[in-house]
């Protein structure tokens, strides 16, 4: 699915009455009853998630009058908002924990895969074997951690 990137107006864009938002110099400011309240780079879509859900979340807007005034998905509003409700702030500016890796490709796996790509065994078979999945092997294929007979 394509992601839908939210489009800022250069103009005043009411999202309700009292809520809208606007673009000055590649920031993205959004105001309330015509007070600034909240501001982020327009690259900065965490940001945008985040001011978004927490403006649904506190009852300044509907899911729907963000999607209708940022042209992005029903779903992925409302997505953020669990998100947001569930797991607060960290749920956007957190760190990833993955680390850079996959955790499951790790030194042993890779050896026993090694050895069984060695043999003549198919990616699908090693795969299945290992827990994980096709893409995994042909990726470990590809950044060199594996090397398959020609």
């Amino acid at each position: 699915m394509q992601l839908l990137l939210p489009i800022f107006p250069g103009e005043v864009k009411l999202i309700t009455p009292t809520l809208g938002v606007f673009v000055r110099d590649g920031i993205v400011n959004y105001l309330h009853c015509g007070v600034p309240i909240y501001s982020h780079v327009a690259d900065d879509l965490n940001s945008f998630r985040y001011i978004s859900s927490n403006f649904v979340l506190q009852g300044l807007c509907k899911k729907v009058e963000i999607c209708r005034c940022f042209g992005v998905s029903y779903d992925s509003v409302k997505r953020n908002a669990r998100r947001l409700a569930e797991q607060g702030e960290r749920a956007f500016f957190g760190d990833d924990h993955r680390g850079g890796h996959c955790y499951k490709l790790v030194a042993s796996m890779l050896d026993r895969m090694q050895r069984q790509l060695d043999a003549g065994v198919n990616n699908s078979e090693i795969a299945r074997l290992a827990g994980v999945t096709e893409g995994a092997i042909r990726y470990a294929i590809k950044q060199g951690k594996l090397k398959k007979k020609c």
